[in-house]
């Protein structure tokens, strides 16, 4: 993909700190980190968000995240670490890459995530599982 940022580092185009790679995925120190140790998981075929990565490749990737997350927690001593991604603009997404996060958590970091939790009502949740299931094909 054409000026694609994370497939120039995974083709090494660029440079990047990398950590750790196996057939699937590439996995690198953000460089702009939440926390340092902060890493990206990265498929090495371009994929623009998570429901373009292709199964064959999903394994490969989590299994590098994996990996990674293990190796977060014993050289940082975490007790606590964050994994995500972000999907679309709307959801923070800003390199056009699927990539998940890892980044490393501590006591009092000031990191939150606020949330306004809901509650279905009046049906609400059986007629949102029916909508879903009708899509996955699975019976009510």
């Amino acid at each position: 993909m054409p000026d694609c940022v994370f497939c120039d580092i995974a083709s090494r185009k660029r440079p990047a700190e990398i950590l750790f790679e196996n057939d699937d995925a590439i996995c690198i120190l953000d460089i702009n980190p939440i926390h340092y140790g902060h890493s990206l998981v990265i498929p090495k075929r371009h994929c623009r968000d998570f429901l373009d990565v292709p199964s064959g490749t999903l394994g490969g990737v989590m299994e590098a995240a994996r990996t990674v997350a293990r190796a977060l927690v014993q050289s940082l001593n975490l007790e606590g670490y964050n994994i995500f991604t972000n999907n679309g603009a709307i959801a923070g997404q800003s390199v056009f890459h699927f990539h998940l996060h890892i980044t490393p958590r501590y006591k009092n970091d000031n990191i939150t995530f606020v949330l306004t939790l809901k509650q279905y009502h009046n049906g609400e949740m059986a007629e949102y599982a029916h909508r879903i299931r009708k899509n996955l094909g699975t019976p009510d």
